[in-house]
């Protein structure tokens, strides 16, 4: 393998969701690894140099418009539009929007194989495992309609934190399938990163795990040290990687996972023992 394995040259990526935040700095670093880009958001794209398209992911209709007018191929297709609990239609534009976009985009030829596909979860979403079930039982919706008929039937499922198990275990379990295809599926589980997003949940977001940060001496996370993994799983380098949800967190869940720093212990243990139920 050469270096050039970790660029984009040649290649068409598409970054939902990349007006701002991590996709924003996820669109700028692939741009300049070499690629055509296409970022696509309901928020105004300031990056020179792209094609923009406007989607609103609650919305199906304008969500099909989007993957037409797009085009293909994409050869890398960069999911990261999210928002917080509280948001109307926080289900849709946080998995059910960007499930339909894949399920177009592969219906239509746009993502064929050698593509891959790089997801914005979160460390929210730990408990994936111990819901499994459940989550499953939402996956096997088969489409955007039924998907937020179920949460209709579930709205207590309508929360951020579901939003991002639903992504954990879409990855793991897409990745089999997407695969025969010759199509990559992965995420990133980022903790604490300093998003607009994040600033505007600030208590809750950017306040969690700050002992964590005092005492190893770093900040919450930016958003480049973000999109660098996610374009890192997207990427050539990456071709044997398949079905990962990578957690970017700077260790915090780790040392928690193993007691090597204390508070984290139980901060760690909710996210991934919390049954929704």
């Amino acid at each position: 393998m050469k270096a050039d394995a970790f660029r984009y040259d040649g290649k068409r990526a598409v970054v939902v969701g990349g007006a701002t935040g991590m996709g924003a700095a996820t669109a700028e670093l692939v741009q300049d690894l070499g690629a055509e880009v296409v970022v696509m958001d309901y928020a105004p794209v300031t990056l020179e140099g792209v094609k923009a398209i406007k989607v609103n992911l609650s919305d199906k209709a304008s969500i099909d418009a989007a993957v037409d007018e797009c085009g293909g191929p994409i050869h890398a297709l960069f999911s990261c539009a999210g928002v917080a609990d509280g948001t109307p239609g926080i289900e849709k534009i946080n998995f059910i929007g960007h499930r339909h976009f894949i399920d177009r985009a592969i219906e239509k030829g746009y993502l064929g194989r050698g593509s891959a596909i790089g997801m914005i979860s979160s460390t929210a979403g730990l408990g994936w495992r111990t819901n499994m079930d459940l989550v499953k039982e939402y996956l096997a919706t088969p489409d955007f309609d039924a998907a937020a008929a179920w949460i209709e039937a579930h709205p207590e499922r309508a929360d951020y934190m579901f939003s991002k198990q639903a992504i954990n275990v879409y990855v793991a379990s897409q990745a089999f399938r997407l695969l025969q295809q010759g199509i990559r599926i992965n995420a990133i589980l980022p903790g604490p990163t300093d998003t607009p997003l994040a600033r505007a949940n600030a208590d809750t977001w950017l306040g969690f795990a700050t002992d964590y940060r005092d005492d190893t001496g770093i900040e919450a996370s930016r958003p480049d040290e973000q999109a660098g993994p996610l374009a890192f799983l997207c990427s050539d380098a990456a071709r044997y990687v398949n079905g990962e949800v990578m957690i970017v967190d700077a260790g915090y869940t780790s040392s928690g996972m193993t007691g090597s720093y204390e508070s984290a212990v139980a901060a760690v243990g909710f996210m991934e023992g919390t049954v929704l139920s």
